[in-house]
């Protein structure tokens, strides 16, 4: 959802502005909340394991192409826009981030509903219910890269980043 709204900021920012209301935030927070419950309602009456396998992983894959889609979009969008350069690299940063966190995190649980052998190994089933449960880790980081300025925070208390002016003029000398 982050990826599809900042999209839509950066590329498209007057329709956004004008076309955000509370009636498409409702519609859109009643469609997040009802498929997942249509679909585990469907997993409980449903006994064939192998085509709610397969529905799972399906909608499980939706959001990559999308991710990938809005990337590509903001890139495109961000290049012809007169946003700062650091904006523009944090804006990116933070998208890529996302897509890497679906990629690591999340991409092992659907391979593991697809393939049937990933299914009967239980070291693959183990590392991928424990890298879902880092998701929440990988959140904090996501936050820690969107905040303003605390990367630049987090180098200057490291030692070896540390650069004052005096280092520079006197590097030029």
């Amino acid at each position: 959802m982050l990826f599809i709204l900042r999209y839509l900021v950066v590329a498209f920012p007057l329709w956004y502005r004008f076309r955000r209301t509370i009636k498409t935030s409702v519609v859109v927070c009643v469609v997040v909340w009802t498929v997942p419950l249509v679909l585990l309602l469907s997993a409980i009456f449903w006994d064939d394991v192998k085509v709610i396998c397969a529905i799972f992983s399906v909608f499980l894959l939706l959001p990559f192409p999308l991710l990938i889609f809005f990337l590509g979009g903001t890139l495109k969008a961000l290049s012809a826009s007169r946003v700062p350069s650091d904006e523009k690299q944090r804006i990116v940063g933070v998208l890529v981030l996302v897509l890497l966190i679906y990629t690591l995190l999340f991409m092992p649980v659907i391979i593991g509903l697809v393939a049937e052998g990933a299914r009967s190994n239980v070291t693959f089933r183990n590392l991928s219910v424990i890298f879902v449960r880092l998701s929440p880790l990988a959140d904090l980081v996501l936050y820690v890269f969107m905040r303003k300025g605390t990367i630049d925070k987090l180098l200057a208390s490291v030692c070896c980043c540390r650069m004052n002016s005096n280092d520079i003029s006197s590097s030029s000398v």
